[in-house]
């Protein structure tokens, strides 16, 4: 029974972080294509089958990818660099990550195309709205909060919640989390959504105005939230529904 249960599970597709080799004495180890356990285990807590795509520029390879699998999630991770929307000044490419740029940005697309349902988060949520005809803030401490607002921390808050954040009734987001409309998250990022892109919703806002979460239209299920759930999938229950409604989406279960 146990067997049979666990075929059942849908197939999630995790696209990779892209860590550069180091120097071990006189060799130059290979780079390494990784995700964090956090992430993996937050998929399969909640039924999901999580494997780990490769790194290509190949579209064809891409297309089998979404054509072969029944969600897809993105992670965080290094900046998107600001030339996918026509910034022409120069960016500290020490933050960004042309390998992963160049792969998820064709990934998405694909994703889209086929209508298949995409998680996002923190970095992989900026991606998503970029790739859509978006625009990000590469400066959040230099964000002016809502009137009578002081800032919350939004930066190096992994494990515990640090901020509250505002839902919009009716959304995605807020069915996924079973009609909460006030939840609280972790944070660590110091870009944001600024500008939406095409077909995008911005669907929730720390209660300091900084945008948390949106969602794309036409599809089954296409969410990106700023924050980071696989590390609080344990701790937080929201975040858990999350997770939850991801792969019942992927399971072809309407959200």
């Amino acid at each position: 029974m146990q067997n049979s249960l666990e075929c059942k599970r849908p197939l999630i597709l995790v696209a990779p972080r892209w860590e550069e080799g180091h120097v071990v004495g006189c060799e130059t180890l290979s780079p390494n294509e990784s995700i964090a356990t956090v992430f993996m285990d937050a998929i399969l807590a909640a039924g999901g089958l999580p494997m780990l795509m490769s790194l290509t520029d190949d579209d064809a390879v891409i297309k089998r990818y979404v054509e072969m699998a029944d969600g897809f999630a993105i992670p965080g991770g290094p900046d998107v660099n600001p030339k996918r929307w026509g910034v022409a000044d120069p960016y500290d490419p020490t933050l960004c990550c042309e390998i992963r740029d160049c792969f998820e940005f064709r990934l998405v697309r694909e994703v889209l195309a086929q209508k298949k349902p995409l998680f996002t988060t923190c970095r992989g949520m900026q991606l998503l709205n970029v790739a859509t005809g978006g625009t990000l803030c590469m400066d959040v401490p230099g964000m002016k909060p809502c009137q009578g607002m002081a800032q919350w921390r939004h930066a190096h808050s992994l494990t515990e919640p640090c901020h509250p954040v505002e839902v919009e009734p009716g959304s995605l987001l807020c069915r996924a989390l079973e009609g909460r409309t006030l939840i609280q998250t972790n944070s660590a990022h110091h870009c944001c959504v600024e500008k939406v892109g095409s077909h995008t919703h911005l669907v929730a806002h720390a209660t300091d105005s900084m945008p948390e979460a949106i969602e794309v239209e036409g599809q089954p299920f296409c969410l990106g939230v700023q924050w980071h759930p696989e590390y609080t999938w344990h701790t937080i229950e929201s975040d858990f529904k999350l997770w939850q409604a991801f792969v019942a989406a992927a399971a072809g279960k309407s959200i």
